[in-house]
């Protein structure tokens, strides 16, 4: 089954949500900034990326600056922030249950399918 967390808002992750309706796939979508994953489940989530937490993140957001992160920040808060603040987590991700991607440019998410 794939995941995709969704921000409606952002056209980046509403094409990648286009592309996984047009591939046919069954898929469920998690409005995350409704409904923020926990620190465990970014955990999980970073494991299955093989990213640092920096690079799951929006840096340029003002809120990134505004609670004082940088690119050195312990990556323990890292993950802390984008779970206290999910507007900080990068979008669209798209979830298997082996492997996961940020899909920017969205047809990173064909990588998947």
């Amino acid at each position: 089954m794939i995941t995709i967390w969704h921000n409606p808002r952002c056209s980046k992750s509403r094409q990648a949500l286009a592309l996984l309706e047009e591939a046919g796939v069954d898929f469920t979508t998690r409005r995350y900034l409704d409904e923020p994953p926990s620190e465990a489940e970014l955990r999980a989530l970073q494991s299955q990326l093989g990213l640092p937490a920096i690079e799951m993140m929006r840096t340029k957001e003002a809120l990134f600056k505004e609670l004082g992160l940088t690119r050195e920040t312990p990556e323990d808060q890292l993950i802390a922030a984008m779970a206290a603040h999910p507007k900080l987590i990068e979008r669209p991700v798209v979830i298997t249950a082996d492997r996961a991607i940020i899909a920017r440019p969205p047809e990173k998410a064909q990588d998947l399918l």
